[in-house]
């Protein structure tokens, strides 16, 4: 096998280092598709690969080659896949078939869950307010999705930062954002280097709530402030969330970290200077890109990071194609 059959088990760790550029610079609706998407296609390319790899290996055996019907000559004359690099990629191929197995049962009994959980709540319309005192919000992913804010939550708040909480819960719901976050973790089971890439889209699918709260308020500055105020709130006073939520990591992300990262944002949530934010939250990121203009599609950024996707796929894809070669012409020759 050619030198570039190799490209689909390297590229995810380029794409784990783009991922917060990437995250930070785009529009959060089209990071969070490409974050997504690409997890998805970069953990199918080298899960593909390393199959080629453990299978060209495998043909080599005499007994196989029997069953078979391969030329042996045809075979051996093949670029040849060293029996350690073989067997290196069976055993990461099957610890990625079991972990992504696992991953999906416990993704779809959460979901489930998450389902009977939100037809249990009282009434009938989307919004749960609870007497809860401690502050919380979040949005529970089910047929249809349902929004439990507390009342804790609501006094943290003032009316106009209600209403951001409100448009930023209902977008997680309008757009099935647990969607995106399930692709991406799946994707992260099957290829731990993509697990960056995974964190950054439950990032962005917050960052795409904030947006669209914002939007809806026609004030950025009031924006950021309700999420801070939600996110200060909330650690202060965290609330028991259903275990489906947790495990699916469904919720919003106020509470994950105090809205200053570890330093002082300011009252409102001001901005932290480029270097603090380089290493705040994804609290004090959101804040500060409440703070700043909306983001604008970079086609340019865009472009190169689906250009590597494309690559890697490409790859697998010429990999699978002279395997498939090599099987066929072995089969029609003299063994």
């Amino acid at each position: 096998m050619h030198v570039a059959v190799y490209l689909p088990l390297i590229v995810p760790a380029f794409a784990a280092l783009a991922a917060r550029p990437l995250a930070d610079r785009l529009p959060p609706a089209a990071a969070t598709w490409l974050l997504a998407a690409s997890a998805l296609a970069l953990a199918f390319a080298s899960s593909a690969v390393l199959g080629m790899l453990a299978l060209s290996a495998l043909v080599r055996i005499p007994a196989i080659d029997a069953a078979g019907h391969l030329s042996r000559p045809v075979i051996r004359s093949a670029d040849a896949v060293s029996l350690p690099v073989a067997v290196a990629a069976g055993g990461l191929l099957a610890l990625a078939v079991v972990a992504a197995g696992r991953a999906v049962w416990r993704r779809g009994r959460a979901i489930a869950a998450a389902h009977r959980h939100a037809s249990s709540l009282p009434g009938v319309s989307q919004v749960v307010v609870t007497e809860d005192t401690a502050a919380d919000a979040y949005t529970v992913p089910g047929w249809p999705c349902r929004i439990v804010i507390t009342q804790g939550m609501l006094r943290a708040l003032s009316a106009g930062e209600r209403e951001v909480l409100l448009a930023h819960e209902r977008s997680h719901a309008q757009r099935s954002h647990y969607l995106f976050t399930s692709a991406a973790r799946l994707a992260a089971a099957a290829n731990p280097l993509l697990r960056p890439v995974a964190a950054q889209a439950g990032y962005t699918v917050e960052r795409w709530a904030d947006e669209r709260a914002a939007a809806q308020a026609g004030d950025r500055a009031l924006a950021a402030r309700a999420i801070a105020r939600a996110a200060l709130a909330t650690s202060a006073a965290p609330a028991g969330r259903h275990a489906a939520m947790a495990a699916l990591g469904l919720i919003t992300q106020e509470g994950d970290s105090p809205p200053d990262g570890g330093h002082r944002a300011g009252p409102g949530g001001a901005r932290l200077p480029r270097g603090q934010l380089h290493r705040a939250g994804p609290v004090p990121r959101r804040v500060a890109a409440l703070l700043a203009p909306p983001p604008r599609l970079r086609l340019l950024l865009l472009a190169a990071a689906i250009v590597l996707v494309a690559v890697s796929g490409a790859s697998a894809l010429e990999a699978a194609r002279d395997f498939h070669q090599l099987i066929e012409l072995a089969q029609g020759q003299p063994r």
